[in-house]
């Protein structure tokens, strides 16, 4: 057995220390006065700086002791506990990522070296200002739509206005301004409090994740319901369990989009706001949340994938919502699926995952398949309402002219909707106006100066923008290959330009149009929708923010533009993602009283994918689908890894790629093959070119240690970037 680190270092003694530096090693210090306990958070000298790091056992001792620094001073937070410590490791090993790296998730929270003291607050009053203008309106904005407290600094950054602003309003009432220990714990949820009436499967269902959570043991289960089932009330049954328990829970969501509308169903539920982690709140909060949740003072934390890497002080709960939506995979930086680290982490810590969707990914229902994962199922909406009638429209039967997209029949379907006083959506998975921009004179398309990728017109925004790196440019109005004057013209749908082709079928009809790039905030984003859901539009027109999580009652008509975007490409994965893409839009009609009809309008109504979609008969698609990744020997009943090499130079990548193609020994121990190089389907991004390499694997083998190898032999310049991305979800 590996003898085990002491848990206290005297004054003095020699100990080694994380830091989240990219050095890749963990450095020797001295342990400062009075000792340090192992795990504790601490500030060290790093040449002329000073940066914070972790006690991560004894020191190595291969250093000149006389020349080995001390520990400058132990920061006042709960300690990193073994677990989190063991987690960073495991999953570092996996994800074949630095420990800094991994550190630096874990440490994601600003000040954690700022001393304890009291600060000046600022929170949403109670009065209406006197006069309003815009700068004030900017200030209300920001504390409504993020609630919490703010400092001073932060909400005049966040709202872009002076403190003369805040100040103002603080005079008028419209904001409160208090003293405040900096860090205090979140209040306390009850779960006592009543929830709402269950059904007999969902009580059924709840009962066997709160027996799983009495176990106090580790577990997994697949909650699959289809849409408007009530999967949310079930696993808020589990996190009243854990609460009970004494014990913390954590939900991840997709989109922080939808945080708004699920914190007010879990202060109904439990009779106070939990904790939330993602990009959408104020720094100081996000330090208040990491203190607390590491001391035991945030029972429940509802966040995005990040929050998985919080300090947990006793986790019994993890719950996976949407968890087959690709969000959850992190594209940049460390590549990780929090749905993966989410059951590790859990299996470390002894607690209980739920992974909940009407449209499970093909890898958690083929691990409930195997006996791994517990399975529970929920078939039938939640009161009167009841699932939609799926329909084609052959798009091949309908007459259309070139410049539209919504088909006689569906603008029949809408017109009755209309008649009837309910709402129709019109869904395309298209932002912006449209995807290309064409010179009628000589036919260039408009690209991204830094990318190899078309630029889409935003005419919303009246820009042109690259939805790879971001980079916008006003709209031309000549061509910039040939000089042409009013040439350009717009190919192809987005959202805006269905949004326009609606407005003229429809001239009397109410439109609203939800895109995530649409809403300068989430207030505004979270108003639109409730305006929606109380009758506010007859026809919404929408990108796949409005497939996940949104209850419209008087929706009754889902109309899908284009079903079969998403099954072109060479991508494993597009069947069931355009599976589980259709299923989620449709589910959104129907949800109260009234049926519903979704009508997916396709060049291929006999392609295997529609024609299970329209027969509802999931199971036999993930069972046509599990077939087919099996024989191929691609995940989940084999392994993947890309390879991805970016340089300024495309040479200098292939170089390394036919390097590695070439010395691929380690991997053909295994039994594993190399593919490529070859340049990425977007070649170039950010300026920098893109070779990729994928590596393909047998179910069983030990593909990560045979990687480490095979890459470290490698030699490469510094102006090369190499990344690899274990179970690869894009392949872009």
């Amino acid at each position: 057995m590996t003898a085990q680190p002491p848990e206290f270092y005297d004054e003095g003694a020699l100990i080694g220390v994380l830091t989240a530096q990219p050095l890749d090693r963990v450095l020797d210090y001295k342990a400062p006065e009075g000792g340090v306990v192992l795990g504790a958070f601490v500030e060290v000298p790093l040449g002329p700086r000073k940066v914070v790091g972790v006690v991560w056992g004894p020191g190595q001792g291969d250093y000149d002791i006389s020349k080995v620094r001390r520990i400058i001073r132990v920061l006042d937070v709960a300690p990193m506990r073994t677990e989190m410590r063991e987690f960073l490791t495991r999953a570092g090993e996996y994800t074949l990522t630095p420990l800094s790296m991994m550190l630096r998730l874990a440490t994601r929270a600003p000040g954690l070296g700022d001393p304890p003291s009291m600060r000046k607050v600022y929170a949403l009053g109670h009065r209406e200002p006197s006069r309003m203008t815009e700068a004030r309106a900017r200030v209300l904005e920001v504390l409504e739509a993020q609630g919490g407290i703010f400092t001073l600094k932060e909400l005049s950054e966040q709202a872009e206005v002076t403190s003369s602003v805040v100040k103002g309003l603080v005079t008028q009432g419209a904001v409160i301004e208090d003293d405040t220990p900096r860090d205090v714990a979140f209040p306390r949820l009850d779960p006592a409090r009543a929830s709402k009436e269950l059904t007999e499967d969902q009580a059924g269902c709840a009962e066997t994740l709160r027996a799983a959570l009495r176990s106090d043991a580790y577990g997994t289960t697949l909650l699959r319901g289809v849409t408007g089932s009530g999967k949310t009330e079930v696993y808020l049954e589990a996190v009243a369990e854990a609460l009970r328990l004494g014990r913390q829970a954590l939900v991840l969501l997709p989109e922080i989009a939808l945080t708004a509308e699920f914190l007010t169903r879990v202060e109904a539920r439990f009779g106070a706001r939990p904790a939330e982690w993602h990009s959408g709140v104020a720094m100081t909060e996000r330090r208040r949340t990491w203190r607390m949740v590491g001391q035991g003072g945030a029972q429940l934390i509802v966040g995005a994938r990040s929050a998985l890497f919080l300090p947990f002080q006793n986790l019994g709960l993890i719950v996976v919502d949407e968890e087959h939506d690709s969000s959850y995979k992190q594209e940049e930086g460390v590549l990780y699926n929090a749905r993966d680290m989410a059951v590790l982490r859990a299996s470390i810590c002894g607690a209980q995952v739920v992974l909940a969707s009407a449209t499970p990914s093909l890898e958690s229902w083929s691990n409930a398949e195997a006996g791994k994962y517990t399975r529970l199922d929920l078939a039938a909406r939640y009161g009167k309402a009841v699932l939609p009638e799926i329909r084609a429209v052959d798009m091949r039967a309908e007459t259309l002219p070139s410049s539209r997209w919504i088909s006689p029949t569906l603008q029949r379907a809408v017109e009755q909707r209309i008649k009837a006083g309910e709402q129709s959506l019109l869904f395309i998975n298209r932002r912006g106006y449209a995807p290309v921009t064409l010179c009628r004179a000589c036919g260039h398309q408009i690209g991204c100066d830094h990318c190899d990728a078309r630029m889409v017109e935003h005419r919303f925004l009246k820009r042109l923008m690259c939805h790879q790196c971001g980079e916008t440019k006003p709209m031309p109005t000549v061509c910039p290959a040939c000089g042409a004057e009013d040439k350009l013209a717009p190919v192809g749908p987005g959202v805006e330009r269905l949004g326009e082709e609606a407005a003229a079928l429809f001239p009397e009809a109410r439109i609203a149009t939800l895109s995530s790039d649409m809403f300068g905030s989430a207030r505004a984003l979270k108003e639109q929708i409730n305006e929606i859901a109380m009758g506010g539009a007859d026809i919404i027109i929408g990108t796949q923010l409005v497939a996940k999580g949104h209850n419209f009652p008087l929706l009754t008509l889902v109309g899908v533009i284009d079903a079969d975007l998403g099954l072109q490409g060479s991508d494993l994965r597009a069947a069931e993602r355009t599976f589980q893409l259709m299923r989620q839009v449709a589910g959104r009609a129907g949800r109260a009283d009234k049926p519903g009809t979704a009508l997916l309008q396709t060049f291929q109504p006999e392609h295997p994918v529609i024609r299970a979609i329209l027969a509802g008969d999931e199971e036999g698609f993930w069972r046509a689908e599990a077939d087919g990744r099996r024989h191929a020997g691609v995940p989940p009943y084999g392994r993947m890894a890309g390879i991805i090499l970016s340089a300024p130079d495309l040479e200098m990548a292939f170089d390394l790629g036919n390097w590695l193609a070439r010395n691929d020994a380690p991997l053909r121990q295994i039994g594993a093959q190399v593919f490529g190089p070859a340049p990425a389907p977007i070649a170039r991004v950010r300026g920098r070119h893109r070779v990729r390499l994928l590596v393909k694997a047998p179910k069983g083998a030990a593909l990560q240690p045979a990687i480490a190898r095979w890459i470290g032999s490698a030699k490469a310049p510094n102006a090369l970037r190499l990344s690899v991305d274990i179970d690869p979800q894009s392949f872009l």
